[in-house]
């Protein structure tokens, strides 16, 4: 059973496509499992074909494992459907939407469908306004522009007011406006004591808002670490230089070390054991390059990331 402090609960969870001809399956989970805590903003990271969407949809319902478990707040996904669904709302990546439809009577209809009060009816309003849809209440969602439907697809997931949110690369193709309202308003539903699980491709985001992350590769969990332990892995640091000229004629044993070659800009890899910055340094002014600025950063999220997820060579292709 699922203690009342998990949100989400994953056990040994596997799935595999067919694929015709004869072809060998494929493999999207081979045995992923853990837990997310109630009240947690928690990131679900990995490449493409890593198997983020395949566990979403266990989680939700529309696809079923071939072994394991997934329980939401207790509720397992297969033998209490009605209970785990009604748990959950999720912002799927693709726009779908009902173009016969005006905001309200799809917000509506969507009520209807968990089985909502006719009470409901004000936190719908509440939504639109806090979205800022009012005005579009009356609007076929066919005549929505893009980021419109986007706060729908927000607004019917939170209709049911699930106290678990999934946000399923929510800011794809949004401009700069939306996507920091869109962070807004999920900072405002953390407060307000959701669980909050997000899938996104820009990591910047998962490092700014996510306390913990799963980090899938290849349908295996590959890491598990609250925001800060991760960044803890990174054994390199970055060496940022500005210098008097392109640098087209790099020292030779610099190479290796180069993270950007952009100009008179030169961001270096420095092993944090390995590479000394003063012998950097004495290197390049030793090949006749004046340093103009010099600063260091830590390694981000991204390096990370892209550190644990460098694909080997591999006959599954999990989704």
């Amino acid at each position: 059973m699922a203690t009342t402090s998990s949100a989400i609960r994953l056990h040994d969870v596997r799935k595999s496509f067919a694929r015709p001809h004869g072809q060998n399956p494929v493999h999207a989970l081979k045995g992923v499992g853990f837990d997310i805590a109630r009240g947690e903003f928690f990131g679900l990271l990995g490449p493409n074909g890593a198997g983020k969407s395949t566990l979403i949809n266990i989680a939700a319902g529309l696809t079923r494992a071939d072994r394991g478990e997934v329980r939401v707040l207790g509720h397992d996904v297969v033998r209490d459907y009605r209970n785990a669904r009604a748990a959950l709302g999720i912002v799927p990546q693709e726009l779908i939407y009902d173009p016969f439809f005006t905001v309200r009577e799809v917000l509506h209809l969507q009520s209807g469908y968990f089985g909502m009060p006719r009470a409901n009816r004000a936190w719908i309003e509440e939504l639109l306004d806090i979205l800022n849809l009012s005005a579009q209440g009356n609007t076929n969602l066919q005549a929505l522009s893009g980021g419109m439907k986007r706060r729908v697809l927000i607004a019917l997931a939170l209709v049911h007011k699930p106290q678990v949110v999934v946000l399923d690369e929510p800011t794809a193709g949004v401009d700069t406006e939306l996507r920091h309202a869109l962070w807004n308003f999920t900072r405002r539903l953390h407060q307000a004591g959701h669980t909050i699980v997000l899938t996104t491709h820009y990591l910047e985001e998962a490092e700014a808002l996510c306390e913990r992350i799963a980090i899938l590769n290849e349908g295996r969990l590959v890491a598990l670490d609250s925001k800060q332990g991760l960044l803890a892995r990174a054994p390199y640091r970055l060496l940022c230089l500005t210098l008097n000229e392109s640098a087209r004629a790099l020292p030779e044993q610099l190479r290796p070390l180069v993270a950007l070659h952009d100009g008179t800009r030169l961001h270096l890899r420095l092993h944090r054991e390995h590479d000394s910055m003063g012998s950097v340094l004495e290197t390049l002014r030793g090949a006749g390059f004046q340093i103009l600025d010099l600063s260091t950063e830590d390694a981000g999220l991204e390096e990370v990331f892209i550190g644990l997820t460098a694909r080997a060579d591999s006959g599954d292709e999990p989704c």
